[in-house]
């Protein structure tokens, strides 16, 4: 097999998600940083990867793919993965759960986008971090009742980590980081301390790829 190559950014949550499934997968890559801090992602290298100017970008079996969505599914599909349960209500279901973050929550708290709110703000001096906790909390606060329709498990459903938990742990990270509360969310706590404690997840934790 060719050599994977992951294009990312330690504090993409995107690039997050890809990192904790290529570890569920066990599959050994080298990580690219793309700096969006000092525009790399804006460079004309990078573009030739990827028109959208997005990481990450996963080079692997001779395919170059985008869309952290898009790579979850492919990984899944050809690593057996098992993300999504088998019945197309339970997928469906699933699929909502991680929807409602990299769909509904994370491209409206992309940091580009709370930059441009910030810069036509009359008022910036806590513009990103008013404007992620505005987004953010609600979000969450939904994903904690969907949530109440499935049975209490370590990770969002079932006993092994699947596509929802992989894209809520980097909105956690998120939440995190802008102060969101969190405390009457009692799966989602339950749900984080189950993937902090599981190795793919560990291994892709920001802190683990943050420059030194």
């Amino acid at each position: 097999m060719s050599e994977v190559v992951l294009y990312d950014y330690w504090r993409s949550s995107a690039s997050y998600r890809v990192r904790i499934a290529l570890n569920l997968t066990g599959i050994d890559y080298r990580a690219v940083v793309v700096d969006l801090v000092d525009g790399e992602h804006k460079g004309d290298a990078h573009i030739a990867r990827n028109p959208q100017g997005f990481v990450p970008v996963l080079d692997i079996d001779g395919q170059r793919l985008t869309q952290s969505l898009a790579i979850l599914d492919y990984l899944d599909r050809t690593r057996e993965l098992n993300l999504l349960p088998d019945d197309a209500a339970g997928r469906a279901r699933v699929q909502a759960l991680a929807y409602a973050i990299a769909v509904d929550i994370h491209p409206v708290c992309n940091l580009s986008v709370a930059r441009h709110a910030t810069a036509l703000s009359k008022d910036p001096s806590d513009m990103p971090g008013e404007w992620m906790r505005h987004f953010i909390r609600p979000g969450l606060q939904a994903f904690e009742a969907m949530l109440g329709e499935f049975e209490q498990t370590p990770y969002c459903v079932g006993s092994q980590p699947g596509l929802a938990d992989i894209c809520l742990i980097p909105q956690i990270y998120n939440a995190r980081r802008w102060k969101v509360d969190l405390s009457d969310m009692p799966r989602l706590l339950g749900v984080e301390k189950a993937c902090a404690g599981h190795p793919a997840f560990v291994a892709a934790h920001p802190e683990a790829h943050a420059p030194q």
